[in-house]
């Protein structure tokens, strides 16, 4: 482990000229997962792909693991915004919209099903894949404070395990059933969540928000 004061590879965020190569070398990698999976990315293929310099892509990310841990960080921070509609069924619909239409991508979903196959037995690549549905939770945490300011949903209600809830769902049926991803599914999704919330399911014992 590094000290606190120097950044592990792929930590640091360039910018100008470095950010193309920076931009290029993600796009490769997010290309790669989606192709042939998390087991035969391979630095030397990206910086190809990239075209870039080998020793560009192993000197600022080090390993395929810092390489996700990196492409991790840029998409939480590509993320689109959360959106505000007025209810807390219409903020939950468009999360879980959001998260169908990213799943039900054939480039996206193929990647994420990749980066979740490689957490299961990649410590970096798990912590990485927390960071970025941590950061994503708390973008739409504050649609179900607003809730329980209007009075929709009781005092208490915890605001993260809504927002898991309604993407939990589609995440189940990417991982394991066939069947297609569409809006009807997430939907259905946000309404449960939004339901289950009203009645009181996520409220915390000790009332933390």
């Amino acid at each position: 482990m590094g000290s606190e004061g120097a950044a592990e590879p792929g930590t640091v965020r360039p910018g100008g000229r470095t950010a193309r190569v920076r931009a290029a070398v993600l796009q490769a990698a997010g290309d790669c997962l989606a192709e042939r999976g998390f087991a035969h990315l391979d630095l030397a293929d990206v910086a190809r792909r990239a075209e870039v310099g080998k020793t560009t892509v192993y000197r600022r990310w080090g390993s395929v693991t810092g390489l996700v841990a990196d492409l991790l960080a840029d998409m939480a921070e590509q993320s689109l915004p959360r959106t505000e509609t007025g209810t807390l069924l219409g903020d939950l619909r468009a999360n879980a919209r959001l998260v169908q239409r990213t799943l039900a991508d054939p480039r996206q979903g193929a990647l994420f099903r990749a980066v979740i196959a490689a957490a299961t037995c990649e410590p970096k690549t798990a912590e990485a894949l927390h960071h970025f549905y941590d950061t994503r939770v708390e973008e739409w945490a504050p649609c179900v404070r607003q809730a329980v300011d209007r009075g929709e949903v009781p005092e208490g209600t915890d605001p993260h395990e809504v927002i898991r809830a309604v993407s939990a769902p589609l995440y189940y049926r990417l991982l394991t059933t066939g069947d297609r991803l569409d809006e009807d599914a997430a939907d259905r999704a946000a309404e449960a969540a939004a339901a289950a919330a009203r009645a009181g399911v996520y409220v915390r014992g000790d009332g933390v928000v």
